[in-house]
Parts: structure tokens; C-alpha cells; sequence
């Protein structure tokens, strides 16, 4: 289930080398609007494009929780030039999402959350080399220990990618805590940061606010960044992890502006 949204959400973004190469992208529409602002409407905050409520592309109107969220996606709006390119918009691309998918699945997206919690990448530790054993245990144990001792959710840890069934209780908490998420758009959020991470722990912690930003994304690409330092990066890895990051930042953001 959220693999399947979060590839709508991405698309092309996620790995835009490619997509050039291949052709794949379809010509952007054409800027239809001269200005992008931001009104109230029956409690809510609408986006206006020159005065009228923009619409998701479920024709459902784009109204959101709070006015900072509101105005940071007419922003995104009102940065498109000749044409618009949702690739340069995640903030919006992930509200979308949020109304047109999330509203209606909110059950099933939080389900697969915690699937995500019986594996996730925090739990499977490399062995060796010892300097990226110790660099696992410095991004990942406090992620860990904070689940302890917050989420009452005690883990059982690897070697290896081998999987390792976790305790009933453990994921039982952990489902707790993603139900305190409200859909549409805090659900949305906690999901797309799961899928871009492959952690439903360092989504959570970024959530909570137990890590920054810059830390979760970090946390995330130990192994990755490991290898890099060891054999060099790679150019389309590199464009791919970039689309990403922006990704990971609008479902950062969201988190700030439904505060």
C-alpha cells in the first residue's frame, strides 16, 4: 500500500536521470494561473489560483489544516515559471497524496507502518567492517533506546539481513503510537518518511522530534554513506538520493506546519 502511494508521490522525481534517459516524462502543462495565494473557506485553508480554489488531481478541493501549510504550498505554485513540474513541488505533490489517497485508506497506510516496524533497518546490523558496525550503533541506538523507553517497544536486534521475527508487544506499541496520527496529512507524513528512509523508527523519531531532520536523513544512509567513503559515489545514485532528499524534506516540513 504505501509503496504503491509513495511511487505516485515520487515518480520520475525519485530517479530523474533515468526517467530523461528513457523519455518518460510527458510535456509539462503550461502555467494557467497568473497568481497563487492562500484563503479560508468553511475552516479550513484553501489555495487559490487567481482566486479560485486549486484542486487536487481527484478534482478534490486543495484545502489544508493550517495556513502556514497553505502558504507553503502556494509557494510551490507560485514558483512554477512557463510551465508547472510537479517534480519541483513535493510539498504539494505529498498533499495530494494526503486528500486524494490517504483520506480514503488511512487504515490500510497505517497497517503498512508498522509492517515496516517487524523489519526495519534499524534492527539488522553489519558484523564487520568494525567502522561500520560502530557507525550503525551510533545513528540507530538512541532511535532504539527511545522506542524503549517512550513507546514501551522493546526490539530484538541482528546480524546480517537475515530476518528476525519481532515481539508481539513491541509491534503492538508501535501501532499504538502510529494511531495517534491523524489522517490525512500527519499520516501522510509518517508514511512517505517510512517508505524514504525503510524505517518506521526514524520516521517516528523525526515525528516526535527526538531527531532533527538532518539526523534521521543521516541515520538512514549509514550503510550507503559507508560505501561511499570506502569506494567512491556514482552519479545517478547520487541525482536518485537527491530527489529523495527533497521527498524526505516536504514530509519533514509537513510534520513542522500541522504543529
Amino acid at each position: 500500500m504505501i509503496r504503491h502511494l509513495l511511487h505516485e508521490l515520487a515518480k520520475d522525481a525519485i530517479d530523474p536521470v533515468a526517467a530523461a534517459r528513457r523519455g518518460l516524462r510527458p510535456p509539462l502543462p503550461k502555467r494557467f494561473y497568473q497568481a497563487a495565494g492562500v484563503g479560508e473557506r468553511e475552516g479550513a485553508f484553501v489555495v487559490l489560483l487567481d482566486g479560485k480554489i486549486a484542486k487536487t488531481p481527484a478534482k478534490r478541493p486543495l484545502a489544508l489544516p493550517t495556513r502556514a501549510l497553505a502558504q507553503a504550498v502556494a509557494a510551490e505554485w507560485a514558483a512554477q515559471s512557463e510551465t508547472i513540474d510537479f517534480a519541483k513541488m513535493p510539498l504539494t505533490r505529498l498533499v495530494h497524496l494526503a486528500v486524494d489517497r490517504v483520506a480514503d485508506e488511512a487504515a490500510a497506510v497505517a497497517a503498512e507502518v508498522t509492517k515496516y516496524a517487524g523489519s526495519d533497518l534499524l534492527f539488522y546490523r553489519a558484523a564487520e567492517p568494525a567502522g561500520l558496525a560502530a557507525a550503525q550503533a551510533a545513528a540507530w541506538e538512541p532511535v532504539i533506546a527511545w522506542a524503549s523507553e517512550a513507546l514501551g517497544a522493546y526490539f530484538t536486534l541482528a546480524e546480517g539481513v537475515r530476518f528476525v521475527a519481532q515481539p508481539a508487544a513491541a509491534l503492538i506499541a508501535i501501532r499504538i503510537e502510529i494511531g495517534k496520527f491523524k489522517p490525512p496529512f500527519e499520516l501522510a507524513a509518517l508514511a512517505s518518511a517510512t517508505t524514504l528512509t525503510g524505517s518506521a523508527l526514524l520516521a517516528l523519531a523525526l515525528a516526535r522530534r527526538r531527531l532533527t531532520f538532518e539526523q534521521a536523513w543521516a541515520a538512514a544512509h549509514v550503510d550507503e554513506d559507508w560505501n561511499i567513503g570506502r569506494w567512491g559515489g556514482d552519479a545517478e545514485a547520487a541525482a536518485r538520493r537527491a530527489a529523495r532528499f527533497h521527498e524526505f524534506a516536504a514530509a519533514a516540513r509537513l510534520f513542522e506546519m500541522l504543529a
